[in-house]
């Protein structure tokens, strides 16, 4: 039976990969801070999927949480996704400068820090994968953020670059909006939001576990967000910027 080690797993595209992977056969390891809603989630899948399913409480970004799950991915796994992450509305002025830190603390560093605990058991056997789920954010210009998201962007595709020639794949996601409780733990006002921009989290999990048997370095999950995309990438950096800024951080 493969297994997979996901962090953030407990709501959204997280939770949206637990169900897809155990129904895929995936023993899991679910990573998260709420303990109880881990133990719940794990219940759920266990009695759904008869699946093994794993639970390790961490907050990763604190050095303890981040260290245990480092040990926990040198034993071995065959899919890791790092989906961790969080957003907060502020302009890059407003926001306290430990918000910043602890966002590239879990966006960068606990990223470069898993996938790097992971890859060589991987390669020595010649097999695995590792998600990073960034943003399409990471295609515009808005603070701390999008940045972090692009640094994911960047790092995955290097990193699946160097493993070219052997079964060790490693893709960012680039979801674009995405009904989860994201928005809301960050305050974040999507009121303005089109509803045809709207995407759901089983559908970009689906959609990611398709992009990753292709064998693509970057998913941009649904066409709507492919386009954008597209788009975004030949407009100058301060018109995008003035479109992000309308649209949000994710």
């Amino acid at each position: 039976m493969p297994s997979a080690l996901i962090t953030g797993a407990t709501a959204g595209i997280g939770a949206a990969f637990a169900r897809r992977l155990a129904a895929d056969g995936f023993s899991l390891v679910l990573v998260a801070r709420d303990e109880k809603r881990l133990a719940s989630s794990a219940e759920e899948l266990r009695l759904r999927y008869g699946v093994e399913v794993e639970v390790l409480p961490a907050d990763l970004t604190a050095e303890e949480g981040l260290t245990a799950v480092e040990e926990r991915l040198r034993g071995g796994v065959d899919l890791l996704v790092n989906n961790a992450g969080f957003g907060h509305p502020g302009a890059f002025l407003a926001v306290p400068v430990a918000d910043e830190l602890r966002m590239l603390k879990l966006h960068c560093e606990a990223v470069l820090r898993l996938t790097l605990a992971a890859l060589p058991g991987m390669k020595e056997r010649d097999r695995g994968a590792v998600i990073n789920v960034a943003s399409v954010a990471a295609f515009f210009t808005r603070g701390t953020y999008s940045a972090s998201k692009a640094w994911v962007v960047n790092f995955s595709e290097s990193t699946a670059a160097e493993l070219t020639g052997s079964k060790v794949r490693v893709m960012a996601l680039c979801p674009g909006f995405v009904r989860t409780e994201f928005h809301d733990r960050a305050s974040m006002d999507t009121s303005g939001i089109p509803g045809f921009l709207w995407l759901s989290a089983d559908d970009v999990a689906a959609e990611a576990m398709r992009d990753l048997a292709a064998g693509r370095w970057v998913s941009v999950p649904d066409l709507r967000y492919k386009a954008i995309v597209a788009v975004g990438r030949l407009l100058p950096s301060g018109l995008t910027g003035q479109i992000s800024r309308r649209l949000g951080r994710r």
